[in-house]
């Protein structure tokens, strides 16, 4: 309701989002500690402090996921890959996605932009206003910068240092894990590294400031 009231107001929720500390690393760079790894698993590793995800010629997908549950959050990771996977990074449930690489669905290159189950990519991410895809930002087989605030319903992403994506979800979850996805029916590998979260505190209605104008 907080965030609804918020965006009522015209308040941007992302705007006066507190930090709590300074955060935290989800990724240790040596193993998996804080993450529920998959039974049987055959498709993460982990490789020069990177974690690597990897599928095989049955092209069985996979994702990971954090031991611990966040609400409001602002997260960062490194990743690289050749431009022809299918992967991404889930917010607190796995019907909720900021996209990294090539859509199944769409056959073509929708990093960034979110993901909704039974919706599709309802906005897609833009290098610039009006310029559609981040093509001119992402680096084939090179580190890019993915980060992500959900503060509530509303998703922001960066990329690279720009700013690509704003979307409302009309049902995001409350608090979940965060989530890495290694896409099926495709042979393909994704790394990523320096992976962090901080977590977010939304003030209430009455607390925010009162626009201007």
């Amino acid at each position: 309701m907080k965030y609804a009231l918020l965006v009522l107001l015209g308040v941007s929720t992302l705007a006066f989002a507190d930090h709590h500390g300074k955060g935290h690393s989800l990724f240790n760079g040596k193993d998996f500690t804080g993450w529920k790894v998959p039974k049987d698993n055959i498709w993460w590793s982990v490789v020069d402090g990177a974690i690597v995800a990897k599928s095989g010629p049955r092209k069985r997908g996979s994702n990971l996921w954090t031991d611990k549950h966040y609400a409001d959050f602002d997260m960062s990771c490194e990743f690289r890959f050749d431009g022809k996977g299918d992967s991404g990074v889930f917010l607190r449930d796995g019907g909720q996605q900021i996209q990294i690489g090539i859509s199944g669905s769409l056959k073509r290159d929708m990093t960034a932009s979110p993901y909704i189950s039974g919706k599709g990519y309802p906005v897609e991410a833009e290098e610039k206003k009006g310029v559609k895809g981040v093509k001119n930002l992402l680096k084939i087989n090179e580190w890019n910068t993915l980060r992500i605030v959900a503060a509530g319903p509303v998703y922001d992403a960066w990329l690279n240092g720009v700013h690509v994506m704003t979307y409302t979800s009309g049902n995001a979850k409350q608090k979940g894990p965060i989530g890495l996805q290694l896409h099926g029916n495709k042979v393909m590998s994704i790394d990523f590294r320096r992976l962090t979260v901080k977590e977010l505190e939304i003030p209430s209605p009455s607390e925010a400031p009162t626009p201007k104008g």
